[in-house]
């Protein structure tokens, strides 16, 4: 399933990185596609909405849900 967060204070790689990375600890099979211009983290998963925008949100990121 293809969701979409608007994820505001990513400022570099590293929070990038930092995101994708929570996300995959959430579902290892996840794939990331960020646009840190846009605020914008698309993730195709399985795993429930609720779940990855916590793991976002953990890492220390706003999350528009």
């Amino acid at each position: 399933m293809n969701q979409i967060f608007t994820v505001t204070g990513m400022t570099c790689g590293h929070c990038e990185k930092a995101v994708v990375q929570a996300l995959q600890q959430v579902d290892p099979q996840a794939q990331v596609s960020i646009d840190r211009a846009q605020n914008r983290v698309q993730v195709e998963s399985t795993q429930p909405r609720e779940a990855l925008a916590k793991a976002i949100a953990e890492e220390g990121y706003a999350v528009g849900v």
